[in-house]
C-alpha cells in the first residue's frame, strides 16, 4: 500500500511526522510504501539514514507551505505546489493510496474533496473522531468538514460513522444518536428534526434518537451524528477538559507528599493512555472516494504512526466499498421534500 504524508502539515513539522513515519515502518508489509511530500531539502535534513530504508520511503517535493491560519479555498488557488495540494493529486493521479495531513484541515477537507471526489451516493464528506470514554470509543461526525448541514448529509454522516464504528472498532450494531438541545422529539431545529425523521425511517440503523452533550460520556451511544460546528466545539472542549482535569489532578498530587505522587504516577499514566487521542492516529475524511485522514495540528510522532496503520486498516477492511453499498441500497434519498 502507498501512503503519502503531508510532511509540511502540524505544529511539530516536519520532524515529529518524519519521526511518526519511521516508528510505523517496523509495522508495515515490506511492500507498503511512505512518501513524504514537502519540501526536500527540508526532508532530508531530519532523515540522514533514508539511504537505508529507500525502498519504503521515497520523498515528493511541494515547495510550497498552506499555514494554519491561511484561507483555504484561495490558499489553495494561490500555492498549486503546496504540500496539501501535491498530496491531493497524487490520490487523483493513482500515485498514492491514502493521504494523511495535520495541516491546515479545512485545505485539506477542500483539496480532498476537490481531487479524489465524493463515494457514490455521499453528498458532503465528514470528519470522524473517536473519543475515548469510561464507556468506551465514541464516534463523532462531523467535527469540523460541514458546518452547514442538511438533512441528507446528516443521515449519511449516521451511515458511514456507523460503518466505521461497527468494521474499524469493533462494535456490534452501533447505537447512533443524533446532537441535540434534548432528548424530546420537538427538540432541534428543523434541519436536526428532519434528519431524526430519516434515520428512523432506516430499520437497519439502531438509531437511539436525539441526545444531549452528556450523553457522549455516559455511555449512551456509540456514534453520535452533527453538524460540524457543534461536532467542532465539542471536540475541542473535551480536549480541554481532559487536559485540564489531569493538570489539576497533578497539581493537587504535587501538593501532597512526594511519596504519594509518585505511587498515584504509573495509575494516572495508565488512565492518561486510555484517553489519549494520540493512540487513534487520525480522523478520516468519510465520503471521499479513496483514504484520506485527517491528523490534530499538534500531532506527534505517536500519532502519525497510528495514523499511518489506521490508514491501511481503513483500506483492508474497505470501508468505502460497504458505504457505498450501503447507500445504494437505501430509499432514503436526497430531495427538496427532505431539506435537500
Amino acid at each position: 500500500m502507498r501512503i503519502a504524508l503531508d510532511a509540511m502539515g502540524g505544529d511539530d513539522a516536519p520532524g515529529e511526522i518524519i519521526a511518526g513515519v519511521f516508528e510505523s515502518l517496523e509495522f508495515l508489509d515490506p511492500d507498503d510504501q511512505l512518501i513524504l511530500v514537502g519540501q526536500e531539502k527540508e526532508i532530508k535534513s531530519h532523515i540522514p539514514l533514508l539511504a537505508k530504508r529507500k525502498k519504503m520511503v521515497s520523498i515528493v517535493d511541494a515547495p510550497e507551505i498552506i499555514g494554519m491560519n491561511e484561507k483555504p479555498i484561495e490558499s489553495l488557488r494561490k500555492k498549486v505546489k503546496s504540500s496539501i495540494s501535491v498530496l491531493a493529486k497524487l490520490a487523483k493521479q493513482g500515485k498514492a493510496d491514502a493521504v494523511i495531513s495535520a495541516g491546515n484541515t479545512g485545505a485539506c477537507v477542500a483539496a480532498f474533496q476537490m481531487r479524489m471526489r465524493n463515494l457514490p451516493g455521499v453528498n458532503r464528506p465528514g470528519i470522524s473522531v473517536v473519543l475515548p470514554t469510561f464507556k468506551g470509543p465514541v464516534t463523532i461526525c462531523d467535527v469540523g468538514a460541514n458546518i452547514a448541514c442538511k438533512p441528507i448529509n446528516l443521515y449519511q454522516y449516521a451511515v458511514m460513522a456507523g460503518i466505521q464504528s461497527e468494521f474499524l472498532l469493533g462494535v456490534k450494531k452501533p447505537r447512533i444518536g443524533l446532537m441535540s438541545i434534548g432528548e424530546e422529539d420537538a427538540k432541534g431545529n428543523e434541519i436536526v428534526k428532519k434528519a431524526r425523521e430519516m434515520l428512523k425511517s432506516d430499520p437497519n440503523i439502531n438509531f437511539i434518537g436525539n441526545i444531549e452533550g452528556s450523553d457522549i460520556f455516559e455511555g449512551v451511544c456509540d456514534v453520535a451524528v452533527c453538524e460540524g460546528f457543534v461536532g467542532n466545539v465539542i471536540l475541542k472542549m473535551a480536549e480541554g477538559l481532559v487536559k485540564g482535569l489531569f493538570q489539576s489532578i497533578k497539581h493537587e498530587l504535587m501538593q501532597e507528599k512526594l511519596r504519594l505522587a509518585l505511587k498515584f504516577k504509573p495509575v494516572m499514566m495508565r488512565i492518561y493512555k486510555k484517553y489519549d487521542y494520540n493512540e487513534y492516529g487520525g480522523a478520516p475524511l468519510l465520503g471521499v472516494n479513496g483514504t484520506a485522514l485527517i491528523c490534530h495540528g499538534s500531532s506527534k510522532a505517536k500519532t502519525i504512526k497510528n495514523a499511518v496503520l489506521n490508514a491501511k486498516k481503513y483500506s483492508n477492511n474497505q470501508i468505502n466499498e460497504k458505504i457505498t453499498e450501503y447507500l445504494s441500497n437505501s430509499a432514503i434519498r436526497n430531495s427538496d421534500e427532505q431539506g435537500s
